[in-house]
Formats: C-alpha cells, sequence, structure tokens
C-alpha cells in the first residue's frame, strides 16, 4: 500500500514540476546535462572497468542517448523514433529501489526504458525516474533559455479534441500518433533502409584510415614479433591509427626495453601493466614514460606469471584435475597482481579444508574464479563459476552433482564454434560483406541464431559492408552497422 502510494505521490510530483517548468521556461542542452549528472555518475562506462560487458553495454547506449538529445535541440526537427535503450546502474544501497530490475552477474542492476518524448523536459524525467533517481534537483535549475514554443502552447491551451475534429480537419491526432509509435517495433529492413546512405557515408570516409591502421598493425606486430595488437574497447579508427603512432615513436626511441615482447600480446586499455591471460596492457591515457616502466618490468611480470601458472596447477590438484581458466570476455579485467591474489587466497583456503578429490577424477572440465559472486554455478558453456568466497563443502557437493552436464556442455560449446564460424563464413559469403563479427557479450548461441535467420533473407543493403552483430541498433562512427542479434522483421 504505501509503495503505490510513494509510487502516485512521485508521478504527480513530477506532473506538477513539469507544468510548472514549461509555464516558465523550456530546459536548454546545457540545463539538461546538469540536471542528469545523476545519472551519468551512476551509469557512467569509467566506473566498469572490471567488468566489460555492462561497461560495453553502457558506452554504446550513451552514445545512443546523446545522438536523441542532439536531435531534441534541432529547429524543426520532428522524426522521433522511440529509442529503447539499456543501460547497467551502479546501486548506492542494495534494495533502493521497490522497482525489481533484473541484476547481471557482476551486481549491477539493468534498467531498461523506451524514450519518445519531444521535449528535453519530459525526457529527462523519463530518463531519471526510469533510474529509480531523484527529480527534485530538476526544479532548482537555473534556466535561461526561451520557451519552447511545443511546450508553451501545450501548457496555455490544454484542451483535449474530440477524435471526430481530426478526422474532419485532417489534422493528425498527437495522442494516436504517440500510441501508435510506441506500438511499432523496429524492424531490420527498414532499419537499413533507413540508415544504409549514412553508413557507406561513413565507411567511405574512413577506409583510408582503415589501410592506415592495418598498416602500422603489420609493421609493428612484424617489427616487435608481436602475436597480436588489440584493443579492449571499440575506439574509432582515428584513435587507434594515434596509439598505434605513439608505440611506433617509442620503438624508435627507445628500441632496447622492447626486446622481451616477443610472441606477447599488446592491448591498448584503460591502465597499463599485464593482464591476468598475459597480455602487456598500455593505457591509452598514459604517456610514454608510464611505457616505458611497463617494458622495462616485463622480466619481473614474466617471474610473477610463471607463480601463478604454478598456483593454477596446485589449485587443480586439489579439484580432481579441473582445470582453472580465466576468460577474457566473460571475466573482470585483472591485472596479473590482481588475479594472482585472488588465485592465492582460494587456494590457501581450499589447502586448509582439505577435501576429499580422487586425483584426476575430474580431468576435462574447467573453472573460473569469480570474486562477485556468493554461489557456484554452470555455464552454458560448461565451465564452473566458482566463488572464491564459496563454503568448500558446497562446492564439492556442487561440483559432483553438475559433473556430467558440465561435460555435455563442453562438448555441445565444440560444436557450437563449429557452427558459428560456418555460418559466419556463409553470411559473409551470401550477402558479400567485408566484416562480420560480434561483441563479447553476444553468446555462441545468439549468433547461431542471429546468421542462421540472416540467411532466410534477401539483404542488398549489406554488400561491402562491416556488419557488427549486438543488442541494438546503431551506425558506427566509422561505418559500421550494429544490429541486435535478436533483430525483428
Amino acid at each position: 500500500m504505501f509503495c503505490c502510494l510513494r509510487t502516485v505521490r512521485r508521478l504527480c510530483l513530477d506532473k506538477i514540476l513539469l507544468q510548472c517548468i514549461l509555464q516558465s521556461r523550456t530546459l536548454s542542452g546545457a540545463d539538461a546535462i546538469n540536471a542528469l549528472r545523476p545519472f551519468y555518475f551512476a551509469v557512467h562506462p569509467d566506473f566498469f572497468g572490471q567488468h566489460p560487458k555492462e561497461r560495453e553495454v553502457n558506452e554504446n547506449s550513451l552514445k545512443r542517448l546523446n545522438g536523441y538529445l542532439e536531435n531534441l535541440q534541432k529547429p524543426g526537427f520532428r522524426s522521433f523514433k522511440p529509442t529503447q535503450l539499456t543501460f547497467y546502474v551502479r546501486e548506492r544501497e542494495p534494495n533502493s529501489s521497490n522497482v525489481q530490475e533484473p541484476f547481471s552477474a557482476s551486481g549491477f542492476r539493468a534498467v531498461s526504458f523506451t524514450l519518445h518524448t519531444r521535449d528535453l523536459l519530459s525526457t529527462v524525467l523519463d530518463i531519471l525516474n526510469s533510474c529509480s533517481l531523484s527529480t527534485e534537483h530538476v526544479q532548482s535549475l537555473n534556466v535561461n533559455s526561451q520557451p519552447h514554443k511545443e511546450a508553451k502552447s501545450t501548457v496555455n491551451r490544454p484542451i483535449k479534441w474530440d477524435k471526430t475534429y481530426y478526422s474532419f480537419t485532417g489534422f493528425k491526432d498527437p495522442e494516436e500518433e504517440l500510441e501508435q509509435a510506441q506500438r511499432v517495433e523496429t524492424t531490420l529492413l527498414s532499419w537499413l533502409d533507413y540508415n544504409e546512405a549514412s553508413a557507406v557515408k561513413k565507411l567511405k570516409k574512413s577506409l583510408p584510415l582503415r589501410k592506415e591502421l592495418e598498416r602500422l598493425k603489420i609493421e609493428l606486430s612484424h617489427e616487435l614479433q608481436l602475436s597480436d595488437i588489440r584493443w579492449q574497447r571499440s575506439w574509432g579508427i582515428a584513435h587507434r591509427c594515434s596509439q598505434l603512432h605513439s608505440l611506433g615513436r617509442l620503438v624508435q626511441q627507445r628500441p632496447e626495453i622492447l626486446e622481451n615482447v616477443k610472441g606477447r600480446t599488446v592491448v591498448f586499455t584503460d591502465r597499463s601493466g599485464m593482464s591476468a591471460a598475459g597480455h602487456i596492457m598500455l593505457g591509452t591515457m598514459d604517456v610514454h614514460h608510464h611505457w616505458t616502466k611497463i617494458f622495462e618490468r616485463l622480466p619481473n611480470y614474466y617471474k610473477l606469471q610463471k607463480r601463478l601458472l604454478l598456483l593454477e596447477d596446485q589449485i587443480s590438484q586439489l579439484l580432481g584435475g579441473i582445470q582453472v581458466i580465466y576468460i577474457e570476455e566473460l571475466q573482470p579485467l585483472f591485472t596479473l597482481e590482481e588475479y594472482f591474489e585472488t588465485l592465492n587466497s582460494f587456494y590457501n583456503k581450499l589447502r586448509d579444508s582439505r577435501l576429499p578429490f580422487h586425483p584426476r577424477s575430474l580431468r576435462g572440465l574447467q573453472m573460473i574464479l569469480e570474486s562477485d559472486r556468493y554461489a557456484p554455478s554452470l555455464h552454458e558453456l560448461g565451465h564452473f563459476m566458482i566463488p572464491t568466497v564459496c563454503d568448500p563443502a558446497a562446492l564439492q557437493w556442487f561440483i559432483f552433482a553438475k559433473a556430467q552436464e558440465a561435460r555435455e556442455n563442453l562438448k555441445r560449446k565444440e560444436e557450437m564454434m563449429i557452427t558459428e564460424k560456418e555460418l559466419i563464413n556463409t553470411s559473409m559469403e551470401r550477402f558479400s560483406l567485408d566484416r562480420l563479427y560480434k561483441e563479447p557479450s553476444v553468446s555462441s548461441a545468439q549468433m547461431i541464431d542471429c546468421c542462421k535467420r540472416l540467411l532466410e533473407e534477401s539483404l542488398p543493403y549489406l554488400q561491402g559492408m562491416h556488419l557488427c552483430i549486438s543488442h541494438f541498433y546503431s551506425v558506427l562512427q566509422d561505418g559500421d552497422l550494429c544490429i541486435p542479434w535478436n533483430w525483428k522483421n
């Protein structure tokens, strides 16, 4: 009862607040950004550094949100399409909201909402309310912009015309338009038709930079004898070229410090060091001085990595031969030091508990360690997800109970990966795509389903394009087309 009253009270206050501000003035772009500060703080990607999936979702949703807000401020812009967004929100405290949204494995609250409003103020209030954030500070904003004509007419002439008025005059019923917009769901063909020209233009503009990026990557990989060069985040082509130029200058200035990188993978990311997977991380915000220190420390990192591998073997022996693995796409981005401490803590706990696992009884099975879970679970790909704080007795029972299912999942995983690769190659050939790839948060099962359905369609729009399978529709700054894996048609 109290929850209902509180919800009604909040909605009434928001309505009164909306009318009061509209009667006096309309939000400017700067006011909207100021009003959304609590929201930006709750979803900012920089706070999700160790959670790549949540960070990626928030980065992409923020890009689409910013585009929506920019369109609202364009004079005479009326072509509004409902935009569905999903954000992972940091919780200020447990159960801070009476709304039950789903939580990700890392403990963040997933919030999805659809924007369809035509003025900044309503949009700001919708966003804040959807994320269970306070709207009281909006009333205190010092807004200096001129009243919006549409908003002014809404307040000064609050007339709800009879449906016959619109039938007789031929004018469009705004309420009916809004209802239709809410009912309409974006389809793949309509979205491609609407966005093809923009994507082609951006792609053509990016082609010289793409060639330059490939040239730089090949030259540096060959000169340093690297296994690979990667990027943790979806930076644009120009940004990536700039990072490779920086590395190239360091090679020219200090060639002696790069003698120990042979066979390694360099990853451009948010911080410098060595990752749990053994990759050399170069922070994009760091200067050459920081990168130089990392390269100088490589011999020490390699020693720590040997100790880490030994620790994984010791844990494996205590757990009947189960293999301890680290999966970059699914786990937080740990540094080598952080991951070693996690393994060491878990090993000491296992050693003291003396669990009676039969030697090699669990050979062929895999497990990953997670610091943000409290109960063990089995992933659909066949590996166990074991919390570092898991009770040893509960862990033993769970592994025994799920061992056969884990083996079946691992076998199915191998089959799925083969099928996925075949479908990607077939789709690229069928649609003459230059590139077809997926975001890390898209599973193999989702990719397979998406490709199978794409192959049933005739899609001339895709010829020569770069297609990314994601969770949303978007045209990236370099012309890549992003479509959700579960697209509708």
